[in-house]
């Protein structure tokens, strides 16, 4: 005859056995509220009688440490979730997460409605926040109940610290080597404006091609494949004497590519072109894309660290980016 297993103790029958209510034993329990010291001595004494351990993440919803980190994407609407690089950061995220036994979730931030941030802030379950694509309006309206537990990868306040890699820094190495291979019309295909990330490789392309005296060319992206195709034949159209094509992804590198191959235009020969994150498929394209790196995973690993473990952090951390040539450029 196989026995039932024993019935674990809840709290019920401590707040019974110790002649309290089980809103006393609750306070005794999660170490918070108010309680007589005679109550806090039969609490704990039931406690121990019973063997009553309190489930973890109830402990944790009880004192509003958390039991999740919330990764909270800005955009104008839901598919910016889909974009391969949040995936990155989630994975990133979930690592960090699973060694400290919480969850992670995936939220959409509205660009048009960024005070739901304050519901974050309620959320008792909520342990931290990474913000991505951070926008100032966003920075505007993070609650100051969240205060040392969110961060942001991209741009930050004196409030939230930021973790992003120097993409500036990078643009002024791809230009230079587009330059010093003796490239000298060289257009830009930009991110989205609405992107305070995007800005700092712009203003380094600018300071590059304006110190060699060369003419500014620039379209604008949208971090697509598609939308780099589309930035590419526009540069055809109003620059064909281009010989050289800076993206500010791969993605929109290797859309670029694409319009340059079925015009039969010939690369690295006639147009030059490179990107900017080095995704795994910008070695195996024909040809492999020059780039420059983008440590997604480290830097979504150190963010994810300093929101769950509230830990003090420079206002803004840069990660380097090394060049990466290859055959297009």
């Amino acid at each position: 005859m196989v026995r039932p297993a024993p019935r674990r103790a809840t709290l019920e029958d401590v707040a019974r056995i110790a002649g309290v209510s089980r809103s006393t034993a609750s306070r005794v329990i999660a170490g918070y509220g108010a309680a007589s010291e005679t109550a806090r001595d039969r609490v704990v004494a039931a406690a121990v009688r019973l063997g009553y351990a309190p489930d973890p993440a109830a402990r944790a919803l009880a004192s509003g440490t958390g039991v999740r980190l919330v990764v909270a994407v800005a955009g104008w609407a839901p598919d910016v979730l889909h974009d391969p690089y949040v995936d990155r950061v989630v994975r990133a995220a979930a690592e960090v997460c699973a060694l400290r036994e919480v969850g992670v979730s995936l939220e959409w931030l509205p660009l048009h409605a960024p005070a739901r941030l304050s519901r974050l802030a309620e959320d008792r379950g909520v342990r931290g926040v990474l913000l991505v694509n951070t926008t100032e309006p966003i920075l505007e309206a993070v609650p100051a109940a969240l205060t040392g537990r969110v961060v942001s990868i991209g741009v930050g306040s004196r409030s939230v610290p930021s973790f992003d890699v120097d993409n500036g820094g990078a643009t002024r190495s791809i230009v230079g080597h587009l330059q010093g291979s003796g490239r000298r019309r060289i257009a830009m295909i930009t991110g989205p404006e609405w992107m305070p990330c995007t800005r700092r490789p712009v203003a380094a392309y600018h300071e590059v091609m304006t110190a060699a005296g060369l003419p500014i060319r620039l379209v604008p992206g949208d971090f697509t494949a598609a939308g780099g195709r589309a930035a590419m034949l526009t540069i055809l159209h109003r620059w064909p004497d281009t010989d050289a094509v800076f993206a500010n992804s791969d993605a929109m590198a290797l859309g670029a590519l694409a319009a340059l191959r079925r015009r039969g235009i010939g690369t690295p020969g006639d147009i030059a072109v490179a990107g900017f994150d080095d995704v795994p498929f910008a070695g195996l394209s024909a040809p492999a894309l020059t780039t420059a790196s983008h440590p997604v995973e480290r830097i979504a690993t150190a963010a994810a660290a300093a929101a769950l473990d509230r830990a003090r952090v420079p206002p803004a951390t840069a990660y380097p980016s090394e060049l990466v040539l290859r055959e297009s450029a």
